[in-house]
Formats: structure tokens, C-alpha cells, sequence
């Protein structure tokens, strides 16, 4: 897997239907890589429908949302680079 670009701001997964079966498209895999090797947790808003990560190689902050809440566990993950001051405002952090 590859670590997040600099130019990179959003990845938006989907969900594929096949052989019966609902999966994670790659972006989707490369959500949970990133989530488990790259990114550090921060804080957590919305009962846990929202996280707040920053990626230490470069210190920008990432929010892991499920903004298809329609769907089964909220659907998709979504992870979207947020500016210092909306991490600050919205997670309160220092």
C-alpha cells in the first residue's frame, strides 16, 4: 500500500457486490492500511462515527467519517484532510 500524497485530500471508498458478497474496493483496503500503519489517532466525536487522525510525516490531520448512513454501518469510510483550524474547532484539541 501507498502512503498519502501530498496533493491527496479526500478518499472516498465504496462497497462492491460480488459473489454474494458485499466488500471494500481499494480504496477502501487502502483506508484501513493507512488507518493501521500511517495515521495516529486523536480523538473521537459523534459515537465513534467520526475519528480524527494525524498522518506524523507530514502533520496533516485526517477525519475518518461514514457518510453514507443509509447503509449498513454507515457505509463506506470516508477520510478527508482537515484544515488545523477544523480539527481544533471540531475536536478541541490544543
Amino acid at each position: 500500500m501507498k502512503k498519502l500524497e501530498p496533493q491527496e485530500v479526500e478518499l472516498t471508498a465504496n462497497w462492491i457486490f460480488e459473489n454474494g458478497r458485499m466488500r471494500g474496493d481499494a480504496v477502501s483496503e487502502r483506508i484501513k492500511w493507512l488507518i493501521k500503519n500511517e495515521l495516529k489517532k486523536l480523538s473521537v466525536t459523534s459515537g465513534g462515527w467520526e475519528t480524527l487522525y494525524v498522518d506524523p510525516s507530514d502533520g496533516r490531520y485526517w477525519e475518518q467519517t461514514y457518510p453514507r448512513g443509509e447503509m449498513h454501518g454507515g457505509g463506506p469510510a470516508k477520510l478527508i484532510m482537515l484544515s488545523p483550524e477544523q480539527a481544533k474547532i471540531k475536536y478541541q484539541i490544543p
